[in-house]
């Protein structure tokens, strides 16, 4: 199996609207959004091509206030390939080649193993989680169709060169 991550073009944007879409637990945007995102916030974010096709992919920015925080906006890895550690390497990367000495997402409650992953992100990185209250349900429009968003950041990070 050989995996390539790096930087999307606007010609992923519709793999990785699909593999939000097939993931069942990422909130999905409209197609043309994941065009946007791989045209505006493409320095942050990243594709897995594996053996040639999109596997997974990884969305974030840098927090304007805070420069050196990168955010998480969704990840996600085709169901074929999951177990196999490309969730973590797209998080890792992520974090050598933005320099971020912080990294935040948000989870629900209700997502076990998104939260694992970010648990073992932290311990690979010798960082500590800390898990706060971000966006209450009644924070969202539609008080029934929302579940609370927690803030899972970690940090120290300690920015290492990345190629690629």
């Amino acid at each position: 199996m050989t995996v390539e991550l790096r930087h999307p073009t606007i010609d992923d944007g519709a793999a990785v609207w699909r593999l939000a879409r097939d993931s069942k637990r990422l909130d999905l945007n409209t197609p043309y959004a994941y065009l946007m995102w791989t045209r505006d916030f493409h320095s942050t974010t990243l594709v897995a091509e594996i053996d040639g096709e999109l596997g997974g992919f990884v969305t974030g920015y840098m927090r304007p206030d805070e420069p050196e925080t990168v955010m998480v906006w969704q990840i996600a890895v085709d169901a074929k390939y999951r177990g196999r550690g490309i969730a973590g390497r797209l998080l890792d990367e992520l974090a050598a080649r933005t320099g971020a000495t912080a990294l935040e997402t948000t989870i629900t409650d209700d997502n076990p193993q998104s939260q694992a992953s970010f648990d073992k992100f932290a311990q690979r990185h010798g960082a500590e989680r800390t898990v706060t209250p971000l966006f209450e349900t009644e924070h969202f429009p539609h008080e029934d169709e929302f579940k609370p968003e927690l803030l899972h950041r970690i940090a120290p990070l300690h920015p290492t060169d990345a190629t690629g």
